[in-house]
C-alpha cells in the first residue's frame, strides 16, 4: 500500500487492527501487538505494543519471536492486522488440533494453501526460531517445517483468510 501501516487503513469506518481485535480478543488471554512503527498510535488500542527484536526485518517471523519472548501464556497465538475478517473459532479449532496431535503447532489451512501467520504454538519453540533467525532464516514455512506442525483446515473460509495487501483490495472489501 505504498509504505502505509496497514493495520491503520480504514476499513468501513475503522482501522483494520480494530476489526482484526474485536475477532481476536474474545478467542485469547492476553493480546500483544507487534509493531515497528506508530506505537504510540497502536498503544490507543489499549494492548502492550512490543516492536522487533531482531533487526534486519525479519517479517513475520521477527514478530512471532517477539510474542514468543514477551507473552505470559504458555502458547502464544499470532493473527495479521491485515485480515480484519479471520474465523471466531481460529483458536479453539488450532488448539484442539494440536492437542489432538501433540504438536508444538498449529497452523490454518485453506484448500491447498497453508495460512502460515494464522498459527499456534507453544512458547518452548522460542529458542528454535532464535536459532532459526540468527542463522539467516525468514520464510515462515521453512522454520515450521523443522517441528511437529498440524495444518487444521478451514473448508470455504478463503474470505476469513484474505490479507488486504493493496488499494484496490481495500476499496473491494469497503464495500
Amino acid at each position: 500500500m505504498g509504505g502505509v501501516d496497514k493495520g491503520l487503513r480504514e476499513l468501513r469506518g475503522k482501522p483494520m487492527v480494530e476489526w482484526v481485535l474485536e475477532r481476536f480478543a474474545p478467542q485469547v488471554d492476553e493480546i500483544l501487538i507487534n509493531a515497528n512503527q506508530n506505537l504510540d498510535v497502536y498503544a490507543k488500542l489499549g494492548h502492550r505494543v512490543i516492536p522487533d527484536a531482531i533487526g534486519g526485518f525479519a517479517g513475520p517471523l521477527a514478530g512471532l519471536h517477539c510474542g514468543l519472548s514477551a507473552a505470559t501464556h504458555p502458547l502464544v497465538a499470532t493473527v495479521p492486522c491485515d485480515s480484519p475478517f479471520l474465523p471466531m473459532d481460529l483458536i479453539t479449532r488450532l488448539h484442539a488440533r494440536m492437542n489432538a496431535h501433540g504438536a508444538q503447532l498449529a497452523v490454518a489451512k485453506t484448500g491447498d494453501q497453508a495460512q502460515p501467520v494464522f498459527c499456534l504454538c507453544r512458547r518452548d519453540v522460542s529458542e528454535h526460531l532464535q536459532q532459526f533467525l540468527q542463522s539467516g532464516g525468514r520464510k515462515i514455512d521453512a522454520w515450521y517445517a523443522t517441528l511437529k506442525v498440524v495444518e487444521v483446515l478451514f473448508d470455504d473460509e478463503a474470505e476469513a483468510f484474505s490479507n488486504i495487501n493493496t488499494r484496490e483490495e481495500l476499496a473491494a472489501f469497503d464495500k
